[in-house]
């Protein structure tokens, strides 16, 4: 266990010494957004308006802090958007079909979960590179939801299902619950238990690892399927304020997800990410569109933001790695 230790970086004891340099520096950053559009947009920091940025927020950060674990194993997760659309349409087909609220969300969660697999499948075992594997199965994934539905909407979702994502608990929205509760357990995960370290060993150093034993084979996987779940999650998230369920669901979910962590402090090369961080990367990106927006700037202003921002932050994280 030494030599996994050595070659992963240090996980801390508890939750506040786990907020590092770096969080502190995207925190610094989402307050100076904020600082900025609250000068620029009156009543940006209204009670009502920030529980709104949350709650759009809500959708990517569920699926971030997937792809944070990914990331973090030294790998990439480009077909999170087409998972969330074939977890959204068999869900919401269960659920017009009748049946109770529970199946549909175990259905979607498992499909999630089962596209999660087949990726992991294919990059850890197969020997495929991550990228190339996913890119792939974004492909595949889409016209897998788009068969299944003819290409049309599903509609007529119950009103069960979408109290139970749409609704709020002292005006506080459920879906900021939700995510609020699984960056809780992806917290504990990643710092807690063996699976985060082997998360950061395999990232950090595959070489080593295998030397001291870590299953890499199943790490990767873990951490494929828990993307998968969590991008399904979001999708239930989703049509349940929508109460409607579309096989284009998700398009560069990928992108946003990407975003949010490397704002956050994950490093493309692997062994390092943030939970923490990818919150607040999350939030950066919903504060950024949602005051963008009340500016009345077009959309594909924001959406090169969003690049450059990512951008911004591979520089950032290549300066703070020293590598020249």
């Amino acid at each position: 266990m030494s030599d996994i230790a050595s070659s992963a970086p240090a996980r801390s004891a508890n939750f506040l010494s786990s907020f590092s340099l770096r969080d502190a520096g995207t925190l610094i950053g989402l307050i100076v957004i904020m600082a900025v559009f609250a000068m620029l947009v009156p009543g940006f920091l209204s009670e009502r308006n920030l529980i709104n940025i949350l709650q759009q927020s809500s959708i990517n950060a569920c699926i971030a802090l997937g792809m944070t674990l990914v990331i973090i194993s030294g790998g990439i997760d480009l077909s999170v958007g087409p998972t969330a659309a074939i977890a959204a349409v068999l869900s919401a087909t269960l659920l017009v079909a009748g049946y109770p609220v529970p199946v549909a969300i175990m259905a979607g969660l498992g499909i999630g979960m089962l596209c999660g697999l087949v990726n992991g499948v294919l990059v850890a075992y197969v020997g495929l590179q991550p990228f190339i594997v996913t890119l792939g199965t974004l492909s595949t994934y889409r016209a897998l939801a788009l068969i299944y539905t003819g290409g049309n909407p599903v509609l007529g979702i119950p009103a069960t299902f979408r109290s139970l994502f749409n609704g709020s608990v002292a005006g506080i929205p459920n879906s900021v619950i939700i995510v609020a509760i699984v960056a809780v357990i992806a917290w504990i995960v990643l710092k807690k238990t063996p699976v985060g370290e082997y998360l950061l060993a395999v990232g950090g150093n595959e070489e080593a690892s295998y030397v001291a034993g870590v299953p890499i084979a199943l790490t990767k996987i873990t951490a494929y399927v828990i993307s998968g779940l969590l991008a399904a999650l979001a999708s239930l998230i989703l049509i349940g304020r929508l109460g409607a369920a579309e096989p284009i669901l998700g398009n560069l979910w990928e992108l946003d997800a990407i975003a949010a962590a490397a704002i956050g402090g994950a490093s493309l090369m692997g062994g390092k990410g943030s939970i923490i961080g990818t919150i607040l990367g999350a939030i950066i990106l919903g504060a950024m569109r949602n005051g963008l927006t009340l500016m009345n700037v077009q959309a594909f202003y924001q959406l090169l933001a969003t690049g450059l921002i990512i951008l911004v932050a591979m520089m950032i994280d290549r300066v703070t790695r020293g590598r020249g």
